[in-house]
């Protein structure tokens, strides 16, 4: 699938606000490393803020999506929903290192409203995983289920600062299998 225009935009965005943080690059910097001017940015986001909020605002959508479609097809069988949710976790996360780190760190930098739909996406996101985990150990309380996803995404989300040196079909089983440990679900085939 080719990428549009947009989208070849917030990917390049997202590798500079990455490198050298959202207040690091200049509107003209950004323009000139997508192949136009600075004010031509402006004919497809109103803002550098306003493309920082579809940047995250537009993973967080992807995440919880996709992480819906992932339980949705393990109906009644919370393990192998986990398994799926680590899964798409793993090749999110290994696919865009970038953004993970100006969430990270520019998550300031959001403007309010965006802000608060990213949380809210996000707690729904946390909840999905939360759900599948209570639904494998009912013993488990809603708090740490909650704790216990979030420590998950912590493991996930390391990849920009983890595996350097490891190709990625390595890191992939890596993390995969760290985070299914740590969330008591077994491998597949075990």
């Amino acid at each position: 699938m080719t990428a549009t225009r947009r989208e070849q935009i917030l990917a390049t965005a997202a590798d500079l606000f990455a490198a050298r943080g959202f207040h690091g690059v200049s509107v003209a910097e950004l323009g000139a490393a997508c192949g136009i001017s600075g004010p031509a940015l402006y004919k497809h986001f109103p803002s550098k803020h306003a493309m920082l909020a579809e940047m995250l605002t537009s993973i967080s959508e992807r995440l919880l999506a996709v992480g819906r479609e992932r339980v949705d097809a393990a109906p009644g069988d919370p393990a192998s929903a986990l398994r799926g949710l680590v899964e798409w976790h793993v090749e999110f996360a290994l696919a865009h290192r970038p953004l993970i780190v100006v969430q990270d760190r520019d998550w300031e930098s959001l403007p309010e409203d965006a802000r608060a739909q990213v949380r809210r996406l996000q707690r729904s996101y946390v909840g999905l995983w939360a759900d599948q985990l209570r639904a494998l150990d009912p013993g488990l309380d809603k708090a740490g289920a909650h704790a216990t996803a979030q420590a998950a995404f912590g493991l996930l989300n390391s990849t920009p600062r983890a595996g350097h040196g490891i190709p990625d079909a390595r890191l992939r089983e890596l993390l995969g299998s760290m985070a299914l440990a740590a969330l008591g679900v077994s491998a597949p085939g075990s």
